[in-house]
């Protein structure tokens, strides 16, 4: 049975310029560039603002109100058959002209040395086309060469080959017309395993090695580097020393010289090729801290955002319409374009003010709660401190403090930090005292660095060990922290 009936709810709806202007949060500043770049071609009210003295950075706009209340025009502005008729074009002028400004927050906000700078750029040679130019030395024919480039196309970044034999046939036969055998492929295979960097076109870290042993001048301990590869793989990974030096019947020392030759091969040959993401390549400090004879002073990285403003020539395509005595059909659909792309350039202004103003905010308060770490440079001094710690300081929301944490890196004069560098949870001692879990991690750090590698601490003799100093974790506690320091179980830390 239907049923009519109504309904009160509340609901929290975000508009397309909040979830645009959070995108906008989100992004480091080696991407702000790119992502400014990308509006300027799609909104041609927007323009990047030239000849601007370089501590002015001109965000044009309206300056009135709160910075929270954003235009809700943009791309989605709609306009009803009235207001399509007559639309408020002196209201709308004197708002543009008005709000015609620069917004130079001088050198408190961005520093005195203000210079401009360009993101660096890096020249490299990608792994495929680096192993494709060693194609030509080959002596292969049109049809033969056309496989060869197949099955280096097959191969990843780290200088491995996914796909089976028959996989590489079928790909052939299906993409590009060519008939080949399992054996024609294994050959080829073969060839191009003599190519730089060694250890390439191969199926597993097995076979990466022991092609990498191969070229290397003959020796008694590379021969039995060779052995121990081919023969003891599993028993090398796992670090059965004892039962290998049994087999060979090596002492410590000829043992020692072959697992020197081993652990100097290259595990992902390709991987000096990989094409890294611009903004992980270069690290691109958000923010600056200096410490001025004790005070903190914190300066925003603005370096590649551009000046923007709205475009004079949108704006006087506004008022040339005013001007005019006959306004057709086609002309007010031109005005309400013109006036749509306006909107949108003048809310992607301030929405970059707006990120400008929020990443400072919250980085001040970040400073303030680890004011003296920020002054000494010392991890013990690090407070614990918590998403929620910096909202309730900045009245801002626990997402929007870690959209601002994500991706940003601070440059301090005891080096340059991601910001979730700061924040840790609390560990109580048995003071009451209540201290930094990264001061736990840095401790089992030191613990671990200064260990017998002969004999390395289990994860209960280290829990033991931070017991006696005061701090009560578990030992699946420590089990974590020591994997979150990229610390192997003891086992593997063994050496000989």
């Amino acid at each position: 049975m239907l049923r009519q009936s109504n309904q009160q709810r509340l609901l929290q709806k975000l508009s397309p310029q909040q979830i645009q202007l959070m995108k906008l949060l989100q992004i480091p500043t080696a991407s702000l560039e790119d992502r400014i770049q990308e509006e300027l071609e799609e909104n041609p009210a927007l323009e990047n603002e030239v000849g601007q003295d370089d501590d002015e950075y001109d965000l044009g706009g309206n300056d009135d109100g709160d910075d929270n209340d954003y235009d809700e025009g943009g791309d989605d502005v709609e306009l009803s058959n009235d207001t399509a008729d007559k639309v408020d074009l002196d209201d709308f002028l004197k708002h543009e002209d008005d709000g015609d400004r620069n917004y130079d927050y001088g050198d408190d906000y961005y520093g005195a040395d203000n210079e401009r700078q360009v993101t660096p750029a890096r020249v490299e040679t990608n792994f495929h086309d680096h192993v494709l130019d060693q194609l030509g030395m080959l002596e292969l024919d049109e049809r033969r060469h056309k496989i060869a480039e197949q099955i280096i196309g097959s191969l990843d970044e780290d200088g491995y080959l996914r796909r089976e034999v028959t996989s590489l046939a079928d790909d052939l036969a299906f993409g590009q017309n060519i008939e080949t055998t399992e054996d024609e492929i294994n050959e080829l295979i073969k060839q191009i395993q003599q190519f730089d960097p060694a250890g390439i076109c191969v199926w597993n870290l097995q076979e990466c090695l022991l092609l990498q042993l191969k070229r290397m001048p003959d020796s008694k301990p590379l021969r039995d580097a060779i052995i121990v590869l081919d023969k003891y793989f599993n028993e090398f990974i796992k670090k059965h020393y004892d039962k290998i030096q049994r087999q060979l019947n090596l002492n410590d020392e000829d043992f020692k010289a072959v697992i020197n030759i081993i652990i100097k091969l290259n595990p992902k040959p390709g991987s000096s090729f990989a094409v890294l993401n611009k903004a992980e390549s270069y690290i691109i400090p958000d923010f600056f801290v200096y410490n001025n004879n004790g005070i903190l002073e914190l300066s925003l990285n603005s370096k590649n955002a551009p000046e923007l403003r709205v475009s004079e020539g949108y704006k006087e395509m506004m008022r040339a319409y005013e001007r005019g005595q006959k306004k057709d059909k086609r002309q007010k659909e031109a005005v309400m374009f013109i006036k749509q792309k306006l909107d949108s350039a003048k809310w992607f202004i301030d929405a970059i003010k707006q990120r400008q103003h929020t990443l400072l905010h919250t980085m001040q308060a970040i400073m303030d709660f680890q004011k003296e770490f920020f002054l000494t440079g010392d991890e013990a001094a690090l407070r614990p401190m918590i998403l929620k710690d910096i909202a309730q300081l900045t009245l801002l929301d626990v997402s929007t403090v870690s959209r601002v944490a994500n991706s940003k890196f601070v440059q301090t004069e005891y080096g340059t930090h991601k910001l979730k560098y700061f924040f840790s949870e609390a560990l109580q001692l048995d003071s009451g005292e209540e201290v930094s879990t990264r001061e736990v991690k840095m401790i089992l750090n030191e613990i671990i660095g200064a260990e017998n590698k002969r004999k390395p601490f289990s994860d209960e003799h280290l829990t033991d060990m931070l017991v006696e100093k005061g701090y009560h974790i578990a030992r699946r506690t420590v089990a974590k922290y020591r994997e979150q320091l990229n610390i192997p179980v003891a086992r593997l830390r063994k050496e000989l």
